[in-house]
């Protein structure tokens, strides 16, 4: 019995050591963060269309029916224009009830007029030279819908790589400048971390007659960096 009375003492004094201990572990030290970023500016070398064909009939029959052909044509198109099967993909498939206010006035119900359907790709170009040629050959085939043309990089994170650098240099001038400040010593650093986006430029146009004649520019794509960095801090002159 005594035994387990002085046990029971000594794990109670240990629990309660167990607070003040860890408090002490987890009181961060004196410190500076700061998030630093760079860009690289680089050509595009993929590029993706959003194209397809809507149809309008009376019937959702003749218009599933009218929509199932014209996208016959439009996918032969692309097939004839070298595009391989993998690179594009039904992105919207729609059949809906098309309606008109009711003559006997604007309170009245809905009437179902004729029925729209609607059937949408997503193509993958990974020469984008060839963007102009294949909108042209898709709406030579049928398409009257052309949606979103994206640009993007295929090596984004290797070409960041020369930003990487720069990004954690300009974390370092930023926390230089709040240690003068604040009278204090920059240190060394606790932690990195790093964020990164490619910027999209999407050119969102809409149907029109002379669209297949439409000039098409890839511009330059503008790849971000940011590294967040936390510094350690000491008095002036340590």
């Amino acid at each position: 019995m005594i035994f387990t009375r002085t046990l029971t003492a000594a794990l109670a004094a240990a629990v309660l050591s167990l607070p003040g201990a860890a408090m002490a572990d987890t009181n961060p030290p004196p410190m500076i963060a700061v998030t630093g970023e760079a860009t690289v500016n680089a050509a595009p070398d993929l590029a993706q269309i959003d194209g397809g064909v809507t149809t309008d009939a009376k019937t959702a029959r003749e218009a599933s029916d009218a929509n199932n052909t014209a996208m016959g044509r439009v996918l032969l198109a692309l097939q004839g224009a070298g595009i391989a099967e993998k690179d594009y993909q039904t992105s919207r498939l729609s059949l809906q009830p098309q309606y008109a206010n009711s003559t006997s006035g604007r309170n009245g119900p809905n009437v179902v007029t004729g029925y729209r359907a609607s059937n949408r790709v997503t193509v993958k170009l990974r020469d984008v030279g060839k963007v102009a040629n294949i909108i042209d050959a898709l709406v030579a085939a049928g398409a009257n819908d052309i949606g979103n043309i994206n640009f993007m990089v295929s090596n984004a994170s290797k070409l960041l790589d020369d930003a990487r650098p720069r990004a954690i240099a300009d974390a370092r001038r930023k926390a230089e400048i709040y240690a003068k400040a604040a009278g204090v010593t920059l240190g060394d650093p606790l932690s990195i971390s790093e964020g990164g986006f490619v910027a999209p430029m999407p050119m969102v146009r809409k149907m029109s007659a002379d669209f297949a004649s439409a000039p098409v520019a890839p511009g330059e794509e503008t790849l971000h960096i940011n590294v967040s960095v936390s510094w350690a801090i000491k008095p002036a002159g340590q």
